[in-house]
């Protein structure tokens, strides 16, 4: 009765998980993202993709995830550790660079738009706050007017 899951994970299967995760790591990407990648590619859920990293092939790799943390915190390396654990020689170019530098630059907005955003979104509010503060002035003016009247009449009456 040793029959083996339909769902069972092979070791092709486990070998592009892993890689897939160290490459995410490298580009300081998530490892949520990383596991939405590997479930399309592999037909299965994303959920089921971290389930399998986090219960089994974490623990293997942990020398290959430890030096792609190194290899994002330190850029660019020459070295760079396979998720099988083997060494390969790398030579990054200057385009290379270039490309991962923009890439970088395209996840995080610029800073001018940031500020001229906050910048909008206060002068909305402020004008917002404008027009209701017209509107209470305007409310305890005529307040203020037919308690002038009301005086009067009281007044006229005596």
């Amino acid at each position: 009765m040793n029959e083996t899951r339909q769902d069972a994970w092979t070791e092709d299967e486990d070998i592009i998980l892993a890689e897939t995760v160290l490459r995410f790591i490298r580009e300081g990407r998530t490892q949520l993202e990383a596991f939405k990648e590997v479930a399309n590619r592999l037909s299965r859920t994303s959920a089921a993709c971290g389930f399998r990293w986090n219960a089994t092939i974490r623990k293997q790799y942990q020398h290959a995830i430890q030096s792609a943390k190194e290899e994002r915190k330190n850029g660019l390396k020459k070295e760079s550790i396979r998720a099988d654990g083997s060494e390969t020689k790398e030579r990054y170019t200057i385009d290379t660079a270039i490309q991962l530098l923009e890439k970088m630059k395209m996840q995080f907005p610029d800073e001018q738009q940031v500020v001229q955003k906050v910048t909008e979104q206060k002068l909305d509010y402020l004008q917002k706050e404008n027009e209701k503060l017209k509107s209470q002035l305007l409310r305890y003016d005529n307040a203020w007017q037919e308690m002038n009247k009301l005086w009067s009449w009281v007044k006229e009456g005596n």
